[in-house]
Order: structure tokens, then C-alpha cells, then sequence
């Protein structure tokens, strides 16, 4: 499902103040659940969540934690429900093993940073990586989830369009009214530039939450591959526009751009009309790691990825906000 466009409006249309009631319904209800204790297990637990719901940048930032978490001599592990993929575990993700239709595009990318696993039920899930010998745990998702109780929260925002309209679900895409939110976190990550993120910024300052500002760095091999080329650009994330528009900034010319639904499962005809439409127009297929992941995992879908380039991106914090989060992470003990 895409998110409608009045969502990302900061002027209340007429369908959002109809919605608003039903939105701020879901929001005291979701509020009520975040505000149950979790359940301690015996380990660190650094949540990533969103405020809203859509892509933010959460999967690059898990992979930053972790990848500092290791530099500091801990053992992290990430837990995730493994959207998209039929598997309820606990399992741990192999990507030799594992398909995007099993466990989700998001944790074969997890997976190639620290021990990953999967599990509706997140207890069970931490009870599995504590016992593989992780000394940390964390989760990627699940910030208004009560299962587990959290030592450190960090709520991730795309810059580019905040929290929207700051309307609850259905009526904007707010999980839950943004300041309690900030009030169970102890930081706010703001990903990219623009108004938006500068006013969920101010929010975050208010709140007392340690604000951290990053953005996501495309692979400099990739970017070089790319620079100057025509392609036709296509993928199945949060904010696909997002994608296009750092294709742009890079200095690559997306000729077409094709939009798909986050975790897109692409059908034979649409990867049949992407590779003839490339090749009619002498364009260059290019699209994310998290669709790569996908169009891996099928018959399908490898005919398009061997066909297409790939853009990878991590997260690059900004100097003053890594040293931020270093402090934090330190803090959480061993």
C-alpha cells in the first residue's frame, strides 16, 4: 500500500479532518499499548522505531549501531518481525539459506551486519539471540510495542517530509500523537535536509530528546558507475521519491521512474514491461538494496536484478550527533 499524498501535506485537507476523529482514536489506543511496561531480558535492548509509519531510514541506522556496537567489543544482535516474509520464527537469518519471501528484504540486508533474527513474538525472539550469545539486542521496529522493555529509543524521520500532516493513522501517518512519543524516547534522528525535519527537529528540542541529524550516503563505487548515465529508476520502498531525487543530486539522469508500494513484490509483467521499456529507450535499470534483495529471492525477479544496477547507501551522521551517540551507546553498559 502506498501512503496517500494528504498525509505529507502540512495543510489539513477535508479527508484528513474527516479522519481526524478515527485518527485520534488509533492514537490513544496505541498510546495505551506503548506505555505498558515491557518485559526485561537480562540484556541491553536500543530500539529504532518510527513516530509514522512508511520507510524512514530505520534498516541503514540498525546497521550503524551495530556496526559501532561491534567496534566496541560488544556482540549485537537485531530483532525484527520480518515484514513481508511468511517465516513467524524465532529463526535466525541466513542469507545463503533464506529468501525475501521468508524472512523480508530488510533482514537478508540486516543480516550481513550482525546476528539476525526473526520472531513475531519479540520475547522469543531476544530469548533466541541471547542465547547465540548476543550481549546486545536491537530492534529494529517495535518502539510502540510493550513485549520488551527498552534501555535507549531512537525514533528516525525522513527530513524530507517529518511526520506529516500530525494526524494519527488513518487520518495522517502518525502512529500516535507525536510529543508522548518523544516523551519514551531518549533520541531523535532526523535523516536528510528540509522543513519538515527542522520542524519535528524543534518538537524533538522541546521534548528534551537528544536530536541527531544524519543522511544517507550512497556507495562511492556505485555512484561512479552511474554518474552521468540515463536510466530508468524503479523502486518498491518507503518513499520511492526519495530514491529518485538522491539519483538526481548524484548526478544521474533518471529518464523514467517507476514507484511501487514498500516491500513490492514485482510480477512477471512488470519486470517484462521494466527490462523492455529500458531497452527501447536505451536506459540503464537501476534500484535499491532493499528491492535487489527481493528480486533476488525468485525466478522472476533475477532476470531484472542481473539486468540492473544497485545503489547502496549507510547512514553518515553528522560529526557532533556520532560523538552523541557514542556517549549513548556507552552508557549502556556491558
Amino acid at each position: 500500500m502506498q501512503a496517500p499524498d494528504f498525509w505529507w501535506r502540512r495543510e489539513r485537507g477535508l479527508l484528513a479532518k474527516l479522519l481526524a476523529p478515527l485518527g485520534a482514536l488509533v492514537g490513544g489506543a496505541t498510546l495505551a499499548r506503548l506505555r505498558q511496561p515491557g518485559t526485561e531480558v537480562g540484556l541491553p535492548v536500543i530500539c529504532v522505531g518510527n513516530p509514522t509509519v512508511g520507510g524512514a531510514g530505520k534498516t541503514p541506522t540498525v546497521i550503524e549501531i551495530a556496526r559501532r556496537l561491534t567496534l566496541r567489543g560488544h556482540k549485537p544482535a537485531v530483532l525484527t518481525r520480518g515484514y513481508g516474509g511468511r517465516l513467524k520464527g524465532p529463526v535466525r537469518v541466513d542469507p545463503l539459506l533464506h529468501g525475501a519471501d521468508e524472512v523480508g528484504d530488510e533482514p537478508l540486508l540486516l543480516a550481513r551486519s550482525a546476528p539476525t533474527f526473526v520472531a513475531r513474538d519479540r520475547l522469543a525472539g531476544a530469548q533466541a539471540a541471547a542465547q547465540a550469545g548476543a550481549d546486545v539486542l536491537i530492534m529494529d521496529d517495535g518502539f510502540q510495542s510493550p513485549a520488551l522493555a527498552k534501555s535507549l529509543s531512537i525514533l528516525v524521520v525522513d527530513a524530507g517530509v517529518g511526520v506529516g500532516n500530525g494526524l494519527c493513522l488513518p487520518a495522517g501517518p502518525l502512529r500516535a500523537p507525536l510529543a508522548p512519543q518523544l516523551e519514551r524516547a531518549q533520541a531523535l534522528l532526523v535523516i536528510g535536509e528540509g522543513a519538515p525535519g527542522e520542524r519535528a527537529a524543534r518538537e524533538g528540542y522541546a521534548a528534551g530528546v537528544v536530536v541527531l541529524r544524519g543522511r544517507l550516503a550512497p556507495e562511492a563505487q556505485a555512484v561512479a558507475r552511474l554518474l552521468g548515465k540515463r536510466v530508468l529508476a524503479y523502486a518498491g520502498i518507503g518513499r520511492p521519491a526519495k530514491f529518485f531525487e538522491s539519483l538526481r543530486t548524484l548526478g544521474v539522469l533518471p529518464v523514467v521512474t517507476r514507484a511501487f508500494p514498500d516491500h513490492h513484490v514485482y510480477t512477471a509483467a512488470e519486470v517484462e514491461e521494466l527490462r523492455a521499456q529500458a531497452e527501447a529507450m536505451d536506459l540503464l535499470l537501476v534500484t535499491t538494496e532493499k528491492d535487489a534483495m527481493r528480486l533476488a529471492g525468485s525466478d522472476i525477479g533475477q532476470h531484472l536484478i542481473a539486468a540492473s544496477d544497485v545503489l547502496p547507501v549507510r547512514m553518515a551522521l553528522e560529526p557532533q550527533s556520532a560523538k552523541a551517540l557514542e556517549r549513548m551507546l556507552g552508557g549502556l553498559g556491558s
